[in-house]
């Protein structure tokens, strides 16, 4: 079921002004729209067009989401425009609007609003919004939280021109072994890491632990666990740091799902609640202790829609690649408590603070869109009554079978009702003609290593 919403949530004027007071030196803003994959687009202002920005908007042209990841116009997205190529209205999200250490730049999220005034039911970010509108209105408030794994690599490519682990600032020592969970490591990547952390400071972004994951120049930050648009923001947000304090310090982080052919993948889990009006969570354990029958109703309607789903979850080709070896990356359709094998994860912990964390989305995937759908599925499920099926492993036999690529995903997303109905129609049309055309466009391009292959030897 897709709840739709009146108008945007505007920022008001006095975040602009009071940032201007206090970053008098501040002489220009990122103003950055998600696409549909989370790639950050848009435009840098200066100093005096920020106020008007809060007051007017600025105009943005909404052929960007019917582009490929590269920013490349897909024929048969661009076919599907209404708009005849004009500008759509962009506004500042609330609580976005802060300093940048690494740039000197101030950054702001938009988000738009179409000819009529309405939320433009191609950004991402209103499909969510929807989608937290129809939880309201049925007496919750959505909580998350999404952890981000990623790699940093060194500017400079291998002797056979093949991406590398980057350096430790501290050390200048090559990152080469797994070494997970390693404190040392961490420390050697300090300067990198305090960069960071001030930068999320500035940015009012709520970074919380770090690790070192399980292959060499992987890491994972956590974030605080709050309400859920915010949550998806800190994504984004999270990601332009990331990459801005590494390019200053020789490194770029990488947020491709499988980087590296024998490394593990970097996944994006969403830790998921509902609060009621009175702010106690529905998913706490019953009153005996057992498992609260709305979280297993929402585990059991994500599973309805799980295999249809993929394509959100595993959005590119690469995706695919971290199911190959299943170590901690289930691409299954399964649930369990305490089990990191499984796709849908109740984690040990406080009684009335249970939740469920979905596992399956890669790092590449667009947080606003992987919290839509998980969370429009969740209440799917909480309003059918739905049942979370078996528990283990061997517990997704009930369910359509799980695409076995990209492709097969890509089909089962353009047939299902249910991901049509999460998305709006214009967006799901909207994301598989993009996906669509990205698959066709890879099928006939010839790789390097056919050439390495078969280029001599057939």
């Amino acid at each position: 079921m897709t709840t739709t919403f009146s108008s945007l949530p505007r920022a008001p004027l006095s975040e602009a002004t009071a940032f201007l007071a206090a970053y008098p030196d501040v002489q220009a803003i990122d103003i950055v729209l998600s696409d549909l994959h989370g790639v950050g687009r848009g435009k840098i202002i200066r100093r005096h067009e920020l106020e008007s920005l809060f007051t007017s908007g600025r105009g943005m042209p909404a052929s960007l989401f019917a582009q490929d990841v590269s920013g490349h116009d897909v024929d048969a997205a661009i076919a599907l425009m209404e708009d005849g190529g004009g500008d759509s209205r962009c506004w500042p999200v609330p609580h976005t609007l802060g300093f940048q250490t690494a740039t000197g730049r101030g950054v702001v999220l938009l988000q738009m609003e179409g000819a009529d005034g309405a939320p433009c039911p191609l950004d991402p970010r209103n499909a969510l919004q929807a989608q937290i509108a129809r939880a309201q209105a049925m007496g919750f408030t959505p909580m998350g939280a999404l952890e981000l794994e990623f790699y940093l690599v060194d500017k400079e490519r291998d002797a056979e021109g093949r991406p590398q682990p980057a350096r430790a600032p501290m050390t200048g020592r090559r990152l080469i072994s797994t070494n997970c969970m390693s404190v040392d490591e961490l420390d050697e990547m300090a300067p990198f890491f305090d960069a960071v952390y001030e930068g999320a400071a500035a940015l009012g972004l709520p970074m919380e632990s770090l690790i070192s994951e399980y292959a060499a120049g992987q890491f994972e930050l956590t974030l605080r666990y709050r309400d859920l648009a915010q949550a998806a923001d800190d994504i984004l947000r999270s990601k332009r740091l990331l990459r801005s304090t590494a390019r200053r310090f020789g490194m770029e982080a990488c947020f491709m799902s499988k980087p590296f052919s024998h490394s593990s993948g970097s996944g994006m889990h969403l830790h998921l609640s509902l609060t009621d009006a009175a702010g106690a969570n529905v998913f706490g354990d019953t009153a005996d202790g057992a498992l609260s029958p709305l979280m297993l109703n929402a585990i059991g309607g994500i599973r309805a829609s799980m295999a249809a789903s993929m394509l959100v979850l595993a959005p590119v080709l690469n995706s695919w690649r971290r199911f190959a070896a299943t170590v901690y990356s289930p691409a299954s359709n399964t649930w369990g408590a305490e089990d990191r094998n499984v796709a849908l994860r109740i984690p040990a912990g406080s009684a009335k603070s249970r939740h469920f964390e979905h596992r399956v989305a890669g790092v590449d995937a667009n947080a606003y869109l992987v919290a839509a759908i998980t969370l429009g599925a969740a209440l799917d499920g909480i309003e059918a009554g739905t049942g979370p099926g078996p528990e283990g492993p061997e517990g997704d036999a009930a369910y359509p079978p799980m695409p076995g690529s990209w492709l097969d995903a890509i089909e089962q997303f353009e047939g299902s009702a249910a991901m049509k109905a999460l998305l709006g129609a214009p967006l799901h049309r909207m994301f598989a003609a993009v996906k669509r055309g990205e698959h066709d466009a890879l099928a006939v391009t010839v790789t390097d290593l056919e050439w390495q292959l078969y280029g001599t030897t057939l």
